[in-house]
């Protein structure tokens, strides 16, 4: 557009249209007849404001932005470097609200007017990330790794990692189901023939025995010190508790007895006293 008009802290802009727009706050050194690029948007009472902080996403592209703000039963606000966080609307967030992003997740989003004519961004669906995956040629198993969340889910989660590469979570190698937009780190458990990668968000075994020791034992002290689960526990039971397998449990419930820990006795687990 074109500084049609210039005020002690405001901008009058035309195109060749005709068409007209302000942009506020003096942000911008500007005089008249300068031609600028600017991003449009319209305020609460429908006036088009210009700005020149470009926003990395518009109507026809994708961009990375990352979360203001969550309001239940409204959607989230997302920062794009312009000045005014857009709204990412509930509908084009996960049906189930515990997999929303929260403030400071990334979010891949192009810009788009709703029904009621209000910009809006939506995030990228796990198709659209198909430009940006590379190949993982040198990738290593149990390599950490890093990654976004771009498609969360019950059964398992996607991921862009910061190589670029495709990574998926199944759902026994999480704790809990990982929300959109969320950064993960994790290691690789394998390295598929099209180049995309299985992470798990769980250490090592040996880790990881340590870890689900620590979780019984702590467990046991917020209980007082006796708890009704044994190696004959039902899995699901233990799962719903503890959220680990059976067998896990029995690893880190073997480590901890032999370590003089606890004993069992009657189906119980109990802490031994002094350890």
């Amino acid at each position: 557009m074109t500084v049609a008009s210039v005020g002690e802290t405001t901008y009058q802009l035309t195109n060749d249209l005709g068409e007209a727009a302000l942009i506020k706050d003096g942000q911008t050194s500007l005089t008249k007849n300068d031609a600028v690029q600017v991003f449009l948007y319209a305020d609460k009472e429908g006036n088009v404001l210009a700005s020149t902080h470009l926003p990395p996403a518009t109507r026809w592209m994708f961009g990375w932005g990352k979360i203001a703000e969550v309001i239940p039963n409204l959607g989230a606000f997302i920062n794009l470097q312009t000045d005014i966080e857009i709204l990412v609307s509930k509908d084009d967030l996960p049906e189930d609200n515990k997999l929303w992003p929260h403030a400071e997740d990334d979010l891949y989003v192009y810009l788009q007017l709703d029904k009621k004519n209000r910009l809006t961004a939506v995030p990228a669906k796990e198709s659209e990330f198909q430009d940006l995956y590379e190949f993982a040629a040198d990738a290593e198993l149990n390599d950490k790794t890093i990654g976004t969340v771009i498609r969360p889910g019950e059964e398992g989660t996607v991921v862009l990692t910061e190589n670029g590469h495709r990574g998926f979570i199944h759902h026994t190698e999480r704790k809990v189901p990982r929300r959109l937009g969320e950064r993960v780190e994790g290691r690789i458990i394998e390295v598929k023939e099209d180049g995309t990668l299985n992470i798990s968000l769980f250490p090592m075994k040996h880790e990881r025995m340590d870890e689900d020791a620590q979780i019984i034992f702590d467990f046991l002290q917020e209980q007082g010190g006796v708890i009704p689960f044994s190696n004959q526990t039902d899995p699901e039971e233990v799962r719903a508790t503890f959220n680990m397998s059976k067998s896990a449990f029995k690893r880190a419930l073997g480590r901890l007895m032999k370590e003089g820990k606890v004993k069992q006795e009657s189906g119980n687990t109990i802490l031994r006293e002094n350890k």
